[in-house]
């Protein structure tokens, strides 16, 4: 029993250091490949009303309108804790499979860097079709909706960070 137990520990960690051995650390580079690398991440951000491709996904950002109060009805809502952003979007599965667009993956950003997480509870009350960001999008078609970012009242959303998946790169569109 004991001698199977230090094979398995032995064997864990030979699987690990295999698993670092072929990790690289990028800070590491020349300051050529860090250009290059700057290149390809500004060539990622797109602007309001241009369409930004991440995975699956191609992402138009129609809109931006922040300082709302409350979103939904009078009688079934939700009330901001600061102010709420509404983000009208455009997306359209340009995979050859069904995706799922899951509003809890998107991000914004204020000038300072400060990450901001989607409301996805204020976002089923922003779109009328409570289902629009919660379905599977089917390859070649499209839904527009709103998402929902509760900020404080001093703040200015200045990107977007928008991704397919929770484990996409994501794709980057400018606010202002």
């Amino acid at each position: 029993m004991r001698k199977t137990t230090t094979l398995a520990l032995a064997a864990t960690a030979l699987i690990a250091l295999g698993c670092g051995a072929g990790s690289t650390d990028e800070t590491s580079s020349s300051g050529g490949d860090s250009a290059a690398k700057g290149e390809e991440k500004a060539a990622k951000t797109a602007k309001i009303g241009q369409p930004a491709r991440d995975g699956k996904f191609e992402f138009t950002v129609k809109s931006s309108k922040c300082g709302v109060a409350k979103v939904g009805t009078s009688m079934l809502g939700d009330r901001a804790q600061g102010q709420f952003c509404l983000i009208t979007v455009n997306v359209k599965n340009i995979g050859k499979e069904a995706q799922l667009l899951d509003g809890s993956s998107q991000k914004a950003y204020a000038a300072d860097g400060t990450e901001y997480s989607s409301d996805t509870e204020a976002g089923l009350y922003a779109n009328e079709d409570q289902t629009t960001f919660f379905e599977e999008i089917n390859p070649g078609n499209q839904v527009t909706g709103v998402f929902v970012f509760d900020i404080p009242k001093s703040v200015k959303l200045t990107k977007l960070e928008l991704h397919d998946s929770m484990f996409s790169g994501g794709v980057t569109v400018a606010l202002s």
